[in-house]
């Protein structure tokens, strides 16, 4: 896996230089980029339009299993649901202003802008791998008060070095800062994706192994597993994108005469990965509170 992410990098860099065997594919991308300012408009708004739309999907299923689950206080669906809502409606605030953000002359604060749903996304979806690894964790019998405390303490070095590579953007080589910003999120991007493979794989392995008359065991195989599937696909491809982005300015979706691969990039790592897992969990939790829905402490 290291060799492939190195020689993704050394393909960014050989399409920078021209020296690379293979065609870009953004050079594609780059022919469809000349749009009109109505189209550019459109595109953005689109974004806008979909991202408001999926966060309104978070909202009603949060209501939905805080009416049902009203009795107890803020459980991990509940906090996914709640996370959702927040990532997707700041997207759709920003592509809305899309214009002001970037154009905005200080490239710190564009970044952080940009950047921040990003951060809260992983945050969002690595609360699914918390929840897997709680769950195969109490079915083998293994201890589980770590496996929060790791949560927290991984979420909160991520937003440290994320925060500080903001302040070096903002004091320092604003081009150096920003290629250091793309490696880190690909970085993040990749062990998300690790998580997903290594916990959801290990649930679906052990529910796999369950007898076939279990209750339940049927759909709760195929929610693990799609989910799964989902989310690696989502965070590996976001992955190899920021990293090759990182060295190659064709493949750059945070520059607004992009909109086209912008549309690309956001529809297949966030709004549709998103839609499909916000319908595969879309159960409401039963009425007795069952130990795998633990409140957020």
């Amino acid at each position: 896996m290291v060799k492939s992410i190195s020689f993704v990098l050394e393909l960014a860099k050989g399409y920078d230089n021209g020296t690379a065997g293979v065609p870009p594919i953004f050079d594609w991308f780059n022919g469809m980029m000349e749009v009109s300012d109505y189209e550019n408009q459109a595109i953005f708004y689109s974004l806008c339009a979909a991202y408001a739309f999926v966060s309104i999907i978070a909202l009603v299923q949060l209501i939905r299993i805080q009416l049902r689950l009203s009795g107890i206080g803020w459980t991990t669906q509940k906090v996914f649901h709640l996370m959702n809502f927040v990532v997707f409606g700041l997207r759709a605030i920003l592509f809305g202003c899309y214009s002001s953000v970037f154009n905005l002359r200080s490239k710190a604060l564009e970044m952080m802008l940009l950047d921040l749903p990003g951060l809260l996304f992983f945050s969002t979806y690595t609360l699914l791998v918390l929840f897997w690894a709680e769950i195969f964790h109490q079915a083998r019998n293994l201890p589980i008060d770590k496996l929060r405390p790791a949560y927290y303490a991984v979420n909160a070095v991520v937003y440290f070095i994320q925060i500080c590579i903001w302040i070096f953007i903002s004091v320092g080589p604003a081009s150096a800062g920003v290629e250091t910003a793309k490696l880190f999120f690909a970085v993040i991007s990749f062990t998300a994706a690790l998580g997903f493979v290594m916990y959801g794989g290990r649930l679906f392995a052990m529910l796999r192994r369950f007898p076939i008359e279990s209750r339940g065991r049927q759909k709760k195989l195929h929610e693990v597993g799609f989910v799964t599937g989902i989310c690696c696909i989502c965070f590996m491809i976001r992955c190899v994108m920021v990293a090759i982005s990182a060295f190659n300015g064709k493949a750059d979706v945070d520059v607004i005469n992009h909109p086209v691969l912008i549309l690309f990039y956001y529809m297949v790592v966030e709004i549709l990965p998103s839609i499909l897992v916000l319908f595969i969990l879309r159960k409401l939790p039963p009425k007795r509170v069952s130990e795998q829905y633990h409140p957020i402490q």
